[in-house]
């Protein structure tokens, strides 16, 4: 018999030896298998979830049609600015807009945004009120530029805009606040001093951290700008880019006319950031990145524990078949026969587990996904990550009891009762 077919040989003898003793301490076996099954379950679902939750995220932040950038005043991923320094360059202003939307040949459409400086208003109908809600000016590109759908009436219009209409359209929590029971198109609320027709209101977004997404109501820039200018006030522009351009050439077209528009010298940095929505998808990206290492981190804990659980098991196995193993020495198993023996049984108990816990985390993950509205994708790689881990486990953990046994001393084993 050749050598590459007595080694399949003894892999398949010592696989069936495997079985055989799990099958002989079932219960034994069942607790370390249902062991590792619950470590492997609680880390596959894990990882599954915070892949969907990275996925919801970036549709409900970056939730524009196309790629976009966003043009403001300083980088808003960086937290260490110096606020004042910035707050004393130059605003933004609807002609900066303007200007991107007639002169950059790579850009679609443009939305002019206000930021409000003084925090956020209380809406008011008659008897009903808001809890305090941000109330934003923008352009009628807005709904645009991010995944909001118009629920009622219709969103603001150029003319809205153009005329500076005290209009507004609701969002869904302050529309549901103040008409609860009646159609809110045509009415008229309170924003501060001035009163506001409801032309529209929007769907809700479902977005993942609840209702607080819903809480917002929109008017035309100009009216805000009339109404309720701050010193305080920050002025955005977001632009989506064409097909046919990349984000980077959109990027350098906008930053040379911005440069120009804004007087910037040419040996000066610019006075403005551009953001695009791939950098925003990088920080999210990375940011549950991080935090899914920590969970797993930390939840590949009870793997660990099941390991000590293999170890132990198996130096009680080796205690008790210590005869055994005498027995197969003197029949002329080597020690590297008896320790293979040992590491794939070993391997096996882990493995089972492994592939319990794979099977019991992706329908434990599938549930969860489904219950929050998170997307659920089949973590292939994670998949294999998981059975080999386990696997590996029962080979890592139980090398000391595999090795002590292949170690042992035939004539005293056959002499052991």
């Amino acid at each position: 018999m050749d050598q590459g077919r007595l080694g399949r040989e003894q892999w398949r003898e010592n696989l069936l030896q495997a079985l055989h003793v799990i099958r002989t301490h079932r219960m034994r076996s069942g607790l370390l298998i249902l062991g590792v099954a619950i470590g492997v379950m609680t880390v596959l679902g894990m990882v599954t979830v915070l892949s969907g939750l990275g996925r919801r995220i970036q549709q409900d932040i970056l939730s524009a049609n196309r790629p976009y950038l966003h043009v403001a005043r300083y980088d808003p991923m960086q937290g260490d600015r110096d606020f004042e320094a910035l707050m004393r360059r130059k605003k933004l202003t609807p002609e900066d807009a303007a200007a991107i939307q007639d002169q950059c040949r790579s850009v679609e459409r443009v939305d002019f945004q206000v930021s409000p400086g003084e925090g956020m208003r209380v809406l008011r109908y008659k008897g009903q009120r808001t809890n305090l809600i941000q109330v934003v000016g923008t352009s009628q590109n807005f709904p645009y530029m991010f995944s909001i759908q118009v629920d009622e009436g219709h969103f603001l219009t150029d003319l809205d805009v153009a005329r500076r209409k005290r209009a507004v359209v609701l969002g869904f929590g302050p529309a549901k606040d103040l008409f609860p029971n009646m159609d809110p198109i045509g009415k008229w609320v309170r924003i501060g001093n001035y009163e506001y027709e409801v032309v529209g209101t929007l769907q809700s977004r479902r977005h993942f951290i609840g209702s607080i997404s819903d809480n917002f109501a929109v008017i035309p820039y100009t009216t805000f700008e009339k109404d309720h200018s701050s010193t305080y006030d920050d002025y955005e522009i977001v632009a989506t880019v064409k097909p046919e351009y990349t984000l980077e050439e959109a990027k350098d077209e906008i930053t040379a006319l911005m440069r120009v528009r804004r007087k910037v010298d040419p040996a000066a940095e610019n006075d403005f950031y551009i953001t695009s929505s791939e950098a925003f998808r990088d920080m999210i990206t990375n940011i549950t990145k991080y935090i899914g290492l920590i969970l797993v981190v930390i939840s590949s804990i009870g793997l660990m524990v099941g390991g000590i659980g293999v170890m132990n098991i198996m130096l009680i196995s080796v205690t008790e078949r210590t005869r055994e193993v005498g027995v197969r020495m003197a029949l002329g198993a080597t020690r590297h026969d008896i320790l293979q023996q040992f590491l794939l049984e070993a391997a096996t108990l882990t493995g089972a587990g492994g592939v319990l816990g794979i099977v019991c985390g992706l329908l434990a993950a599938r549930g969860v996904t489904h219950i929050i509205r998170f997307p659920y994708a089949l973590p292939v790689l994670w998949i294999i990550i998981a059975f080999v881990v386990s696997a590996g486990i029962g080979i890592i953990f139980g090398m000391y009891p595999a090795n002590r046994a292949a170690k042992m001393d035939p004539i005293v084993a056959l002499r052991y009762e």
